[in-house]
């Protein structure tokens, strides 16, 4: 028994992005008042005309775009006969304008006749941009905060570091599987409690986990399939269907699926004695990636000769022999290396998403209901698992060779919306909570880390349940405003 081998490390602390701001240290009235900028005042900068021997500050800066009169130091009749008539004519007769209203040099006249001289190309308002970095952010942002660190770090010695087995999977009793080279282990995220469940004897290891329920499936490297009752931790059943390991299994209700290394798929229905009831034989090499669509109609599975087959649920009877081959619904050749990564839109049927290895790299979203590419992105790593998200229309890879990180890509943009870092080695597996907030990856460090990648606020998702009526509002424990619809 190593109980103690999956244990709870130091959590780390939630850290937030807080986004530095530029700050100008010198206020903005001392900016636009201080003497360096305006060493005296004259006519052009709206001092006081003819005191010299006071210096005030000018209130308009350089560079406006108005003046403000002293109307005690303006002619006014001069100015109103100026604005009334043609300057041009007046510029040719100085004699009689000094004639007129003598001398007008300490006099200010506005003239409308002509247009300001544009700016200089190039010109930039000191003031304005002074001004502009002092507006207020009172903007809502768009997007929510993911923490950039775990929430939890459990430790994992002894993890088979091999691409194309599927050693984690979360049940939705919220009970984690583990599986440590020839050991499972359960670890319950409601209580913190680790159990043993399974222990194989040497040289078997544990090659695939699943859960229906509270029913646990596990696959070695014999070639065999167990069958455990996790509450009363006893073994049901053992499938022998195949002399190779079983890299991957998916269960649709009664029926569970397993993907061997002789790249065939057995389908088992678990309810009668001689539970093989068909065999896929679509792939050439592994079978390293399988999983049953959330309406149960469509099976997909990844292989090692970088192939995605699509097969439907009625080709599940049809078999009668094994000679009887089954055809494929969709066959995807568009990856250039292994596909271990498979997973379903929640929310939008016969949508898949699949990821390609080292020499591929890439992440496709297919359509399954006429087998059209919609769209493709570079991961630039290896692509271990895509999952999913219920909240958000958003899906989340893990990788390996070489940034041993996890994206979180916007859906169907297929903008990376963050990325998050900590694993050492490249990721081995990828799972999701039973309730969508939380993901936990498993790697060849040795370490199993939890990130609280889709949280939803409470509030807000229980407004959108009375919205779709699947709540009662009397009932639901929060006050809400009448105007909510």
């Amino acid at each position: 028994m190593k109980m103690e081998n999956l244990s709870l490390s130091n959590s780390f602390s939630k850290s937030h992005n807080v986004s530095s701001i530029n700050k100008v240290n010198t206020p903005i009235k001392n900016i636009l008042r201080t003497p360096t900028h305006h060493p005296s005042p004259s006519p052009a900068r709206g001092g006081r005309i003819g005191d010299k021997s006071r210096q005030y500050t000018p209130k308009t800066p350089i560079g406006a775009d108005r003046f403000i009169p002293d109307r005690n130091n303006i002619n006014i009749e001069l100015s109103q006969y100026l604005i009334n008539n043609d300057t041009k004519e007046l510029e040719n007769k100085p004699s009689t304008m000094s004639e007129m209203v003598g001398d007008m040099s300490n006099c200010r006249v506005m003239l409308y006749t002509n247009k300001a001289p544009r700016a200089p190309e190039g010109h930039s308002n000191n003031h304005k941009v002074v001004y502009s970095s002092f507006k207020s952010s009172t903007k809502k942002k768009t997007s929510r905060f993911i923490p950039s660190a775990p929430e939890r770090i459990l430790d994992a010695p002894d993890i088979v570091n091999d691409y194309y087995l599927n050693l984690i999977d979360w049940s939705m009793n919220n009970v984690l599987a583990v599986a440590l080279k020839n050991e499972v282990y359960l670890w319950n995220a409601t209580t913190a409690s680790i159990e043993n469940l399974v222990t194989l004897e040497d040289p078997e290891i544990i090659t695939s986990l699943s859960w229906e329920g509270n029913y646990l499936a596990v696959g070695n490297s014999s070639g065999n399939i167990q069958l455990w009752d996790t509450i009363k931790t006893k073994r049901l059943r053992t499938l022998n269907n195949s002399a190779d390991r079983f890299s991957c299994l998916s269960w649709n209700q009664h029926v569970l699926s397993g993907g061997c290394r002789d790249g065939k798929i057995y389908n088992n229905d678990v309810r009668i004695a001689s539970s093989l009831i068909s065999t896929f034989s679509g792939h050439s090499l592994e079978v390293c990636g399988l999983q049953w669509s959330p309406n149960g109609k469509m099976l997909a599975s990844g292989g090692n000769d970088n192939t995605v087959n699509v097969w439907s649920a009625t080709s599940l009877g049809e078999q009668s022999s094994e000679s009887t081959s089954v055809t494929p619904l969709n066959l995807f050749t568009d990856h250039q290396a292994a596909v271990k990564a498979i997973a379903w839109c929640p929310w939008r049927a016969g949508c898949l998403a699949t990821g390609g290895g080292t020499a591929d790299r890439t992440i496709r979203i297919w359509n399954c209901q006429n087998g059209q590419n919609m769209y493709s992105v570079d991961a630039k790593s290896q692509v271990s698992a895509i999952l999913w998200s219920s909240e958000y229309r958003e899906l989340i890879s893990s990788h390996g060779y070489s940034n041993h990180e996890l994206i979180i890509w916007k859906y169907p943009s297929m903008n990376k919306v963050t990325e998050l870092t900590g694993h050492t080695q490249r990721i081995l597996g990828m799972v999701m909570s039973p309730d969508g907030t939380t993901v936990a990856s498993l790697a060849a460090d040795e370490t199993l880390r939890f990130w609280e990648c889709f949280l939803v606020d409470s509030t807000t998702k229980k407004k959108q349940q009375i919205k779709q009526g699947k709540i009662n509002k009397e009932n639901c424990g929060i006050r809400f405003n009448n105007n909510i619809r």
